[in-house]
């Protein structure tokens, strides 16, 4: 796929426009991103056509920042800018365990992982006080792994990972050996205390992929990968059943998980799509597949991302679509022109 053809999307689908920001109309997409919520950036957000934004993390400690007084602040003065505050994320980052702000939760530790879900509960129920619709959040151990970086276009320098070149020093993380059986363990006692209280409150949380998915007999450093699959990924929109829980949709994260994501990707998005269990959307590209990857510029990459939003309309999806893990340019301090190109070539 060529730029051309990319930025050509929004006259080449159905109804004339795939975004809320062109159409306010129900049903659209929006043109989101995650960047940063500064002012200062927030006004370029409004410039470049952005409608809708994801949050920076308020604070990774329940503190006055999730108060719903300071969550109330925070929309308030994203919405100052004629941006809606759509989503915020969970102090559940995609951080290495030794980093996560409430690690007791993937360690299955209690009585620390009970005081940590405590404490997300009323982030949810604060959360709907304070009029945010969706939370995102990961559940992870092991955070992104890559291996050594690679030169893409321009001498961007593209994240990558091949797995037979990823260092696995030491053979365990600090939670030792995580069975799948333990995985799944954790992740379910976690959702059957959270998902009540996000369906009480009518808040949405989306949990992201396992970044990158790991071979399932060798899991990786000791951890089993179990939503680093698409098989682990239906599990888990299944392990407990309601409108309010569902994924943080990151299609590059998906596509990483594909033998072929080239052909795979659109009817895997037409599975969770179909069954309204896509919340949002990182929409990026990559080039290669399972164990083998580059995460490209989103007009460099191997997967049509024109066919992919027709597909996206076509289950009738209408949140955000984001960019997400930009390459890394020479001189473009903080990522933000990588972040600001693809916003625009979505918006064009």
């Amino acid at each position: 796929m060529n730029r051309r053809a990319f930025s050509s999307l929004a006259v080449g689908l159905p109804a004339a426009a795939a975004f809320g920001a062109a159409d306010p109309r129900a049903g659209r997409m929006k043109l989101g991103t995650q960047h940063q919520s500064s002012n200062e950036i927030l006004k370029i957000l409004a410039a470049l056509g952005v409608s809708h934004i994801c949050s920076d993390l308020p604070s990774a400690r329940f503190d006055e920042a999730w108060s719903v007084s300071g969550l109330t602040e925070l929309r308030e003065r994203v919405e100052s800018f004629g941006v809606t505050l759509a989503a915020v994320p969970l102090p559940l980052s995609s951080s290495y365990i030794t980093k996560s702000e409430n690690p007791g939760i993937m360690l299955g530790r209690s009585p620390e992982r009970d005081r940590e879900i405590d404490n997300i509960c009323q982030m949810i129920v604060n959360a709907r006080a304070a009029g945010i619709p969706l939370l995102k959040y990961n559940l992870t151990i092991l955070g992104v792994v890559r291996s050594a970086p690679t030169a893409g276009r321009g001498g961007a320098q593209y994240s990558t990972f091949v797995y037979q070149k990823a260092r696995q020093e030491p053979p365990l993380t600090e939670a030792g050996v995580v069975s799948a059986e333990m995985m799944w363990e954790r992740i379910t006692y976690f959702l059957k205390r959270v998902v009540p209280v996000a369906a009480a409150n009518q808040v949405k949380i989306a949990c992201h992929p396992h970044d990158p998915g790991m071979p399932e007999a060798e899991g990786f450093r000791g951890v089993h990968r179990v939503l680093g699959s698409v098989a682990g990924l239906k599990r888990f929109i299944e392990t407990e059943r309601s409108p309010y829980h569902g994924l943080n949709f990151c299609q590059g994260t998906v596509c990483e998980m594909l033998r072929d994501p080239a052909a795979e990707i659109f009817d895997v998005i037409r599975y969770f799509g179909s069954r309204q269990k896509i919340f949002n959307v990182h929409f990026r590209n990559i080039r290669g597949g399972f164990l083998n990857f580059q995460e490209s510029l989103p007009d460099a990459g191997g997967v049509d991302l024109v066919k992919a939003l027709k597909v996206y309309q076509e289950v009738g999806y209408d949140g955000m679509l984001m960019p997400d893990h930009v390459p890394h340019i020479e001189g473009d301090t903080g990522g933000l022109q990588a972040f600001a190109f693809p916003t625009a070539i979505f918006a064009a």
